[in-house]
């Protein structure tokens, strides 16, 4: 018996060259692109000065966020998609994170904006942003993700896409100052049990968190891998809520009320809830549960290359702690194999994993299946549904299907 090896296939590869796709087998001393001077070797490129704010290879101008038009009524109040398939790693670059508005992106001047602490404490105060660069800071790498991520699929197979179907998600390091530390500045009273945060934005966001959340992992935060937040993200200042809903993450934060029971506002009762079959609607299911999805081959990242070592990859996260473990089937769900994780692995962050194997070409149903560092196991849609039925649109954390064909040709399916 003959075993062909990956270090086999690649030395066949480069001996005949480039090409194997579509059946056409290229020489590889008749490779143009080997053979020939290609003008970037033979001028010079442009100087150090020439763009001072660095960008991406012309090349990949297609890697960018991506609205659906028909999605809602208008832009200002609507969301654009992370092109998860387009990226690797856990790290999100900040001109690609997802944007969710309410009312469009603010441009607020820092130098006239303020922060401010009232309600349930011994000294209400006031912050301007150079008084907050006086705290201690921290550094911390988390995923922000829209309660209405995957929403579109309850009732089945909407979107074909990750970007449409997984990209209300983003994963970059905050840094900001633990809002424990501003709250025992201003000195909560015990009676404050809740915390009322709102944005400067004309929607005027709002949202309750209990002061338990708020003493624990909140940060508020005025930078994101390294630089300052973008003005889609919230420039000058931020909340970060680990783990918890976006909706919660308010931009452009302008006042922390503390208060003694929730405000109920509308992002939390008529937005935000989990509307149940019998009519009723679960609120305040702020943790976002373990969830992955293989974001290549995916529809909008087809198989190109033919059949031979084949890598498959996606991102799993938990709003409850660390991902150890993604399981990876090829075949919908009857064999089940251990994916490798790759890359570091941080509380309530994105995990990055992978799975290799070689492909005869045969259709493929790709699941993955995350598990987290609790032991929760991601369900099936159809799991979810058993629960909460059909009506819903928030925190739909089911397992992904993909349907690849034998041309590696990816469509969001959905399997029983």
């Amino acid at each position: 018996m003959t075993r062909t090896t990956r270090r086999g296939v690649l030395k066949v590869g480069l001996a005949v060259g480039a090409g194997l796709a579509g059946g056409r087998v290229i020489a590889q001393d008749a490779d143009p692109a080997i053979t020939n001077l290609q003008p970037w070797m033979q001028q010079l490129g442009e100087g150090v000065d020439a763009r001072p704010y660095g960008h991406p290879s012309e090349y990949e101008a297609h890697v960018v966020r991506r609205n659906v038009e028909w999605l809602t009524a208008d832009p200002v109040s609507s969301v654009n998609f992370t092109p998860l398939h387009e990226l690797d790693g856990i790290i999100t670059p900040n001109g690609l994170c997802f944007e969710r508005h309410h009312s469009g992106i603010a441009e607020v001047d820092p130098a006239e904006h303020r922060v401010m602490i009232n309600g349930l404490v011994e000294t209400p105060l006031v912050f301007t942003m150079a008084d907050l660069m006086r705290f201690p800071r921290v550094n911390r790498v988390h995923f922000l993700e829209c309660a209405a991520n995957s929403g579109m699929e309850w009732a089945g197979a909407q979107l074909n896409g990750c970007q449409f179907t997984h990209g209300m998600i983003h994963n970059v390091q905050y840094t900001g100052v633990p809002l424990r530390l501003l709250l025992e500045e201003a000195g909560v009273r015990t009676d404050g049990k809740w915390l009322l945060a709102e944005g400067a934005d004309a929607a005027a966001m709002t949202r309750s968190i209990p002061m338990e959340k708020a003493l624990d992992d909140c940060l508020v935060a005025f930078k994101m891998n390294g630089e300052a937040l973008r003005p889609e993200q919230g420039y000058p200042v931020r909340l970060v809520v680990p783990g918890w809903e976006g909706n919660m993450w308010v931009k452009w934060l302008r006042r922390l009320e503390v208060g003694d029971q929730p405000w109920e506002h509308r992002e939390e009762t008529s937005k935000y809830t989990d509307l149940l079959d019998n009519g009723k609607a679960r609120k305040f299911t702020w943790e976002m549960d373990a969830k992955s999805v293989i974001t290549n081959p995916s529809p909008q990242a087809p198989i190109t290359h033919g059949k031979g070592p084949l890598v498959i990859t996606g991102i799993a996260w938990s709003g409850r702690g660390t991902i150890p473990r993604v399981d990876v089937t090829t075949d919908g769900g009857m064999t089940w194999n251990a994916a490798r994780m790759s890359g570091p692995s941080f509380n309530k962050s994105m995990h990055r994993f992978y799975y290799e194997m070689d492909w005869d070409g045969s259709p493929l149903l790709l699941q993955s299946r995350a598990m987290d560092s609790t032991g929760y196991v991601q369900p099936t849609k159809d799991m979810l549904r058993k629960v909460r039925g059909e009506n819903s649109i928030y925190h739909n954390n089911g397992i992904q299907t993909w349907s690849v064909n034998e041309n590696g040709e990816a469509e969001n399916v959905e399997i029983s």
